[in-house]
């Protein structure tokens, strides 16, 4: 039975709360990994922190869901892929979209100004919340239109690999050390496979909308391919790392390559599967994705009784 939403059960689900939960679940991994590295436990700061993140992605949801209504059109939203889906549904909420987006990016950059100047961290951090923003509007935004142009894959890798868990590191620290980089050449690895495992159910409506993502350009099976192989060398690295590092590592990294064996074998099972079909491929995506989620999860977790204990 069909229930009619509320507009405010509309706007929540236009925000997209699961990539919410996604992006403070990385930013406490890289914060994490500052305190264990012996940053000074500020709760306050890493609090405003993510406040400059919070308002960054919400941002995110909402321009994107704008920019790619047309394209939208052409498919059906999942958990992870497709849009929310509202704007195609209720038009009438496109000018709140747009105005929302604009508000937060705003909101984000002045937060991380009055962050700048209050602990005296130099220019060069308010630069990247900056670009941070800047990849993400122009991410489906024109005149640029990363999606559009076959680099929608580059920029949200970095994102969500480098910009979100970065920032959990730099809230704590205000600086990078080689150490501090050491966890985000895997998260990198991660975020590529996720933004190509988002783009697989949305393969035809890409095409028809003009979005030229890899998927699009090269097909499912590349998709999960690529994704199988980002995560199988993702996995490799937290298993090699110990004897290659030239840091002490304070973290057993072989137990994060323990957790990293759920998203890859979720991917692989689609590698020997070949779903070709949208619904198929979907069902694999959503498993594929839920496992990235968990491994994250059991990542902060871990990482967090590093820092209590």
């Amino acid at each position: 039975m069909h229930i009619e939403q509320t507009p405010l059960m509309k706007i929540i689900k236009l925000a997209r709360p699961q990539f919410l939960l996604a992006s403070l679940v990385l930013y406490t991994i890289g914060a994490a990994w500052a305190l264990i590295l012996g940053a000074e436990p500020e709760f306050l700061r890493l609090l405003w922190g993510y406040s400059i993140v919070f308002t960054a992605q919400l941002s995110v949801s909402f321009s994107n869901d704008y920019f790619d209504v047309e394209s939208d059109r052409f498919g059906d939203p999942s958990t992870f892929a497709g849009g929310s889906g509202i704007l195609v549904r209720n038009p009438e909420l496109k000018d709140f979209a747009r105005r929302a987006a604009v508000m937060l990016v705003l909101l984000s950059l002045v937060l991380g100004l009055l962050f700048t100047v209050y602990y005296a961290y130099p220019v060069w951090f308010f630069g990247l919340i900056v670009a941070g923003n800047l990849l993400g509007w122009f991410y489906a935004a024109p005149p640029i239109r990363l999606a559009y142009r076959g680099l929608g894959e580059i920029s949200t890798s970095i994102v969500a690999g480098a910009f979100l868990p970065g920032m959990g590191y730099l809230a704590a620290t205000g600086t990078f050390e080689g150490n501090g980089l050491i966890i985000m050449v895997p998260l990198l690895l991660i975020g590529l496979a996720f933004i190509l495992s988002v783009e697989i159910p949305d393969m035809e409506a890409d095409r028809l909308g003009g979005k030229k993502t890899w998927v699009a350009r090269w097909g499912r099976v590349f998709g999960f391919r690529a994704a199988g192989i980002l995560l199988l060398a993702a996995a490799g690295y937290f298993f090699l790392v110990p004897a290659i590092s030239v840091y002490p590592l304070p973290v057993n990294f072989r137990i994060l390559g323990l957790f990293s064996l759920l998203p890859l074998c979720a991917a692989w099972i689609g590698i020997v599967r070949r779903p070709e079909g949208i619904q198929e491929s979907t069902l694999f995506v959503n498993t594929i994705i839920g496992a990235m989620i968990a491994f994250f999860v059991l990542s902060d977790t871990y990482l967090v009784y590093l820092v209590l204990k």
